[in-house]
């Protein structure tokens, strides 16, 4: 997921100094909410983890 929000965000980047700005500020809203989306699956899992008692 990280590797999706991470190509959003070059992409953006991209756009921005080409001068799209729609583009860009598509592509830096979809990495941002990718990222998002990503830290929450994180943090669940990590929970997950240490309620079943480690490995």
């Amino acid at each position: 997921m990280f590797r999706i929000a991470i190509i959003f965000f070059i992409v953006a980047i991209i756009a921005a100094v080409f001068g799209f700005g729609g583009i860009a500020v598509a592509a830096a809203g979809a990495a941002k909410i990718v990222f998002f989306v990503a830290l929450v699956f994180l943090v669940i899992s990590l929970l997950a983890g240490i309620l079943r008692g480690g490995r």
